[in-house]
């Protein structure tokens, strides 16, 4: 590689820490907190400039919305690759992979910046999805004209002064990332799995979604799974790494740290609509998960 990126960046903290100039746009500052759980949005118009080399720990996923095609350099885990670059062509970069840029015209890019957990907890609650370790298909370049206009739709919306705005953001960010899900995640070949196929794990999640503040049973996911207990739940752990009913534990945690948002709600009340023995007990699962009581999570949020 040239001599212009001799010197590696080693993980810093964000792509956008080391972009050669600041977003016109960015939903980092949204102040609905469920939208950030999602994905960030930045939206960049820079000079010709170059991006030293780097590996994030977040994965990255690049629209070009020029509408002239111009030319840009991709260095890519030690591949160089010198191409022209079209309107709606996408860059997805996934976490830990080794990436750095030039482009030689002003830029009109969209960059769409995801957590590897939220992503893999958005896939399986949200999607009914297993992802890989991998999570996202490593896609140097690809047209798709349709992500590229669920993006300017998230775009636009984060631009907007209505009071509405970053409730709209919220939606179209889902909307981005399930057809991003969709069609570029790496995800399990389920059918392989022995007797486990999609739609029988898509119907455990649908179950576990439906009924997490009622008693939930090992022999109740297995039912749904058509499987044996003890098989459905070797199965469950290889594929997901914890237990069924660590699982439904995590879930009814996280419906719970929803509800902590409404202050006028009463703890022991949270901890039974989320299938918890007791107030006692959500806290203790709680401050397992979290690091922090219930009561001290809910004083944050309006801190």
């Amino acid at each position: 590689m040239c001599d212009l990126f001799a010197d590696i960046v080693r993980m810093p903290n964000r792509y956008q820490d080391i972009y050669p100039e600041p977003p016109l746009l960015d939903s980092a500052h949204l102040a609905r907190p469920s939208a950030a759980e999602l994905l960030t949005l930045e939206y960049f118009e820079a000079a010709p400039a170059t991006m030293p080399e780097a590996v994030f720990d977040q994965h990255h996923v690049l629209l070009n919305l020029r509408e002239q095609p111009h030319r840009v350099e991709n260095w890519r885990d030690g591949v160089h690759r010198d191409f022209t670059y079209h309107k709606d062509e996408i860059v997805v970069t996934p976490a830990g992979v080794r990436s750095g840029w030039r482009w030689h015209v002003r830029s009109k890019v969209i960059v769409i910046t995801l957590e590897p957990e939220k992503l893999e907890r958005f896939a399986q609650s949200e999607v009914g999805i297993l992802l890989t370790a991998a999570q996202l298909k490593n896609l140097p370049l690809f047209a798709d004209p349709d992500i590229c206009q669920a993006g300017v739709m998230l775009r636009d919306a984060l631009a907007s002064d209505d009071l509405g705005s970053a409730v709209m953001f919220e939606s179209l960010a889902r909307v981005f990332l399930i057809k991003l899900i969709q069609r570029y995640g790496d995800r399990y070949d389920l059918e392989a799995e022995q007797g486990f196929p999609s739609r029988r794990y898509k119907r455990v999640l649908d179950f576990i979604a439906t009924e997490f503040g009622n008693p939930i049973s090992l022999e109740n996911l297995a039912s749904e799974a058509a499987l044996s207990p003890s098989h459905f739940a070797r199965l469950f752990k290889r594929t997901i790494g914890q237990s069924p009913m660590q699982y439904v534990t995590c879930y009814r945690a996280e419906q719970a740290r929803k509800l902590l948002a409404d202050r006028d709600r009463p703890l022991a009340e949270i901890a039974i609509a989320c299938g918890f023995a007791d107030q006692a007990h959500f806290s203790r699962v709680f401050k397992s998960m979290h690091g922090q009581t219930p009561m001290a999570y809910r004083t944050s949020l309006t801190a």
